[in-house]
């Protein structure tokens, strides 16, 4: 049994779909599309960031090692790499931007609050592919 999927849904489930949905509609991001929404689009890129891979072939040949798990996993089907590159070089980008700034928008509002306080370190996935390391930059 793979925990890493479980893992995956799990974080997946802190998204808020809705306000994502608002973004995409806003944009019109998923007309005409059938099958690779951009949820989908979004769910293979966070999948991407976490499983530090470095390449769209590297997260291809990944995603075809789960094809069986794909749809759980949230990516949807026919993810290929001519689809993925497709998408992520055509699809409005505020979609994505406007649905991190929201997401900002709520860490720092659950910061500012009191009662809820960070123990420990916090650290940001972005889409940057410079690889560092944690015991010399904190």
């Amino acid at each position: 049994m793979n925990h890493g999927k479980y893992v995956f849904s799990q974080l997946v489930e802190f998204l808020p779909r809705r306000v994502f949905d608002r973004f995409v509609a806003k944009c019109d991001g998923n007309k005409k599309i059938r099958h690779f929404t951009c949820w989908n689009q979004l769910l293979c890129m966070i999948f991407s960031q976490l499983s530090s891979r470095d390449s769209l072939r590297n997260l291809i040949i990944v995603i075809e090692t789960y094809q069986s798990k794909s749809y759980h996993l949230g990516f949807g089907e026919n993810v290929i790499r001519s689809n993925l590159s497709k998408v992520n070089e055509k699809r409005n980008y505020k979609i994505f931007e406007d649905f991190a700034n929201h997401l900002i928008l709520i860490a720092q509002e659950k910061n500012s609050n009191d009662s809820f306080e960070i123990k420990d370190n916090i650290y940001a996935f972005n889409s940057s592919t410079i690889d560092l390391c944690l015991s010399v930059f904190w």
